[in-house]
C-alpha cells in the first residue's frame, strides 16, 4: 500500500450533496483515475461502478479525450459565445444533431444538466410567445423527478428533499404527474415493467384542471435516474407523447443521465422510440472530462424563436432573438472534449457495447434477488438499481452502509435514498460486472 499523501485542510470546502460533518471525520479522497479504476490517496484501487457520477462513459482519462483537451488549451483557451464564435462549437453542434432523434436539429450549449433544464424551460416559454401564445406559462413535471438544482429544475422536479427548503422561491404554476414506481405489481421486472401505462392518463386530468391553453410543456426523464433507475412502464411514454400532441404541449425529455449510450442507444428516446420536442443533455457529452451541457431543439422551435421577419415575433435581422446564455456556453475546452468523446463512442462502438452487455448486466444484478433486504431490482442497458428495504426510522442509512462496505472492498457504487444505483463506464468487462455484483452481495450480507 502506498504511503498516503498529506490531507489538505478539509474545512473550507462546503461539499455538495454530502454529509459534511461525517465526511470530514471519515474522508475518502481520490488521487488519480484510469480506465475503469480510481486510485485513492493511500493507493487503493477502486473499481468504478457508477462512471464517476453517471458521466464517465468512455472510462477515465481516455487518451484521445485528454490529448484533445491538452491541444485545445494551448491553442484557444477561451472564446465568448456572445457575437463571436469558434469552430469547435459549430462542429460539436453538428455532430450532436446527427446523433439526435426525430427533428432535433439545433443545440444550445450550457455548462451542466441544471443549466440545460432551466434553458429548456426558457426556450419553451419563448417558443409559445413567438407563436402568439404567451399565456402558456405552466409546466408539468413528475413526482420523484430530478432535473438539477436550478430554481426551474427544482420547481419541475419531484425530489422532496431538494425542494422543501426553497419552496418560497419556486416557479409559479407548476404541477406534477404521479411517479410510476409500483412495487406491488412490478417488483423484479426484467426491462420495462408490464404495468403502469395508465399513470400517463393523469396528464389529461392535470390538463383539464389547468386548461391546456395555459400549459407550455411537460418535462420528464425517460428513465428516472436519481430517483433510483425507475423505468417507464410499457406504453407509458407513448401515451405521454400522444397527450402532448393532442393539446399542443411541448414534451421535454431530460436525458442528462440517460444520454450517450447509457440505455444501449445514443439516447433513451431512441431506445423507447418516443421523440421529444426538446432534450437536455450533459454528463456523457464530454465523458465527464470538462463540464458541459446542451439543449437539443426541434427545428420548428428554433425557427419560431429565430424569426426571419414573419409572424407575431418578427424582429430586425440584427436583433437578439433569445436573451439567454452563459459566459462559458460552448467553451473551447468543453467542445474539444465533446468532439473527442463522440469520436471515441463511435469508433469504439461503445453504445453498441452497452446494448450487447445489457443481458449479462441484468443477469448479474438479478442474481441478487433473495439477498438480505433486497425488495426490487431494475435495469436497462448499463443502468441498474438494487432497492433495499429501509431501516425503521432510519431511511437511507442501510444503503450508506452498503456503499461504505463496497468502497472498502474496492468497488464504488452510488446511493440514492435506499437504492443502490450502478451505471459503470461503457468500457466495462463482464468479469468486472461480476466483481461489482459480488462486492455488493457481500455488503448486503454484512449490513444489518
Amino acid at each position: 500500500m502506498a504511503v498516503p499523501t498529506p490531507l489538505p485542510d478539509l474545512q473550507p470546502y462546503w461539499m455538495p450533496f454530502t454529509a459534511n460533518r461525517y465526511f470530514k471525520q471519515h474522508p475518502l479522497l481520490l488521487a488519480s483515475a484510469a480506465g475503469m479504476y480510481y486510485t485513492t490517496r493511500d493507493g487503493q484501487r477502486i473499481l468504478d461502478g457508477i462512471a464517476g457520477l453517471w458521466c464517465v462513459n468512455a472510462g477515465h482519462c481516455h487518451p484521445r479525450i485528454v490529448a484533445a483537451v491538452r491541444e485545445q488549451v494551448g491553442r484557444l483557451d477561451y472564446a465568448t459565445a456572445f457575437n463571436l464564435g469558434h469552430a469547435g462549437a459549430f462542429e460539436l453542434a453538428s455532430e450532436l444533431v446527427k446523433l439526435a432523434p426525430g427533428n432535433l436539429g439545433h443545440a444550445f450549449f450550457v455548462n451542466s444538466g441544471s443549466e440545460a433544464v432551466d434553458t429548456a424551460l426558457k426556450i419553451a416559454l419563448a417558443y409559445h410567445r413567438a407563436r402568439g401564445e404567451g399565456q402558456r406559462f405552466r409546466f408539468i413535471g413528475r413526482e420523484r423527478g430530478y432535473h438539477g438544482v436550478g430554481f426551474g429544475g427544482i420547481s419541475v422536479g419531484g425530489m422532496v428533499a431538494n425542494r422543501k427548503v426553497f419552496a418560497s422561491a419556486m416557479l409559479p404554476g407548476v404541477d406534477h404527474l404521479p411517479h410510476t414506481h409500483d412495487l406491488a405489481r412490478n417488483a423484479f421486472s426484467r426491462g420495462q415493467p408490464a404495468h403502469g401505462a395508465e399513470f400517463a392518463d393523469a396528464l389529461e386530468r392535470l390538463i383539464a384542471l389547468h386548461d391546456p391553453s395555459t400549459i407550455a410543456g411537460v418535462i420528464i426523464e425517460p428513465v428516472s435516474g436519481s430517483a433510483g433507475v425507475l423505468l417507464p412502464p410499457k406504453g407509458y411514454l407513448e401515451r405521454i407523447r400522444a397527450i402532448c400532441d393532442r393539446h399542443n404541449l411541448l414534451l421535454i425529455f431530460d436525458e442528462v443521465i440517460t444520454g450517450f449510450g447509457r440505455t444501449g442507444a445514443a439516447f433513451a428516446s431512441q431506445t423507447f422510440g418516443v421523440h421529444p420536442d426538446l432534450m437536455t443533455v450533459a454528463k456523457g457529452i464530454t465523458s465527464g472530462v470538462v463540464p458541459m451541457g446542451a439543449v437539443l431543439v426541434d427545428r420548428r422551435i428554433y425557427e419560431a424563436c429565430v424569426s426571419s421577419g414573419a409572424g407575431p415575433s418578427a424582429q430586425p435581422e440584427q436583433a437578439i432573438e433569445f436573451f439567454h446564455g452563459y459566459t462559458y456556453s460552448g467553451h473551447p475546452l468543453a467542445c474539444a472534449a465533446g468532439l473527442a468523446a463522440l469520436a471515441v463512442y463511435r469508433e469504439e462502438g461503445l453504445f453498441e457495447r452497452a446494448a450487447a452487455l445489457a443481458p449479462a448486466f441484468a443477469d448479474a444484478l438479478h442474481s441478487l434477488k433473495g439477498a438480505p433486504h433486497v425488495i426490487d431490482i431494475r435495469s436497462i442497458g448499463l443502468m441498474g438499481a438494487v432497492e433495499l428495504e429501509p431501516r425503521k426510522d432510519q431511511p437511507t442509512l442501510r444503503a450508506l452502509d452498503v456503499f461504505r462496505h463496497c468502497f472498502a472492498d474496492g468497488v464504488l457504487v452510488r446511493t440514492t435514498g435506499d437504492t443502490i444505483a450502478l451505471t459503470p463506464p461503457l468500457i466495462i468487462e463482464e468479469a468486472q460486472i461480476g466483481q461489482i455484483v459480488d462486492a455488493l452481495g457481500k455488503a448486503l450480507r454484512a449490513v444489518a
